[in-house]
């Protein structure tokens, strides 16, 4: 029976699917969020919301404990800690936003950003599905892909916005300003995801 004189810890991988999990979790509250009709149902999917992120970060730091404490890890420690931080960052992102509208009472959302919200809810769904992926090294591409494409729909639908806010006559300077973090928020969790995605392209890169 052969055996191999380097073995490598799988746990990583269902460490990395499951925080990616959290993604579609924060995803989902957003959503919920733009739908919300009161001030009180704004601020508790804000909440939960908040609880998503805290438990995404949870799983980020047992991730980075597992490669502390790991003699050997699937690859490299420095891409294991930089795909977690990353997935991370795209969380954050999320709970950012969802936050806002609820600090800033925004019950009136811009334009596009319904349509900005179903790409990063797309953007979780294609990450999840691509962590099981990492085990094998195989059929990554179309992942990394797909992100790109959305991600450039992100940055038209984020770009058409901000020309909608500040082209309207006689707008509101306060909301101005408010509903510009928002979509700077969306716009930077779409960022997040493409993140993620180079940097599960380097690692496919390097172990192939």
């Amino acid at each position: 029976m052969g055996f191999s004189l380097t073995p490598k810890d799988n746990g990583f991988y269902e460490l990395f699917s499951s925080s990616a999990a959290h993604l579609i979790e924060g995803a989902a509250e957003l959503t919920a969020i733009l739908g919300a009709d009161t001030q009180d149902e704004r601020e508790a999917i804000a909440k939960r919301l908040s609880d998503v992120e805290t438990s995404a970060d949870e799983a980020t730091h047992e991730l980075i404990r597992k490669v502390n404490s790991s003699f050997i890890t699937p690859f490299d420690r420095e891409d294991i800690h930089g795909l977690a931080s990353a997935l991370d960052d795209c969380i954050d992102h999320m709970e950012a936003a969802g936050d806002l509208v609820a600090l800033y009472r925004i019950d009136k959302l811009p334009k596009g950003v319904t349509k900005q919200v179903e790409i990063l809810s797309r953007m979780a769904e294609v990450t999840v599905d691509a962590m099981p992926r990492l085990r094998s090294m195989k059929d990554l591409s179309s992942f990394w892909i797909e992100i790109n494409r959305l991600e450039n729909s992100a940055d038209k639908a984020y770009r058409r916005m901000l020309a909608e806010l500040f082209n309207e006559e006689g707008a509101d300077p306060l909301t101005v300003m408010k509903h510009k973090e928002l979509i700077d928020e969306l716009e930077a969790a779409a960022d997040a995801f493409e993140t993620v995605a180079h940097k599960v392209e380097s690692i496919a890169v390097k172990e192939s």
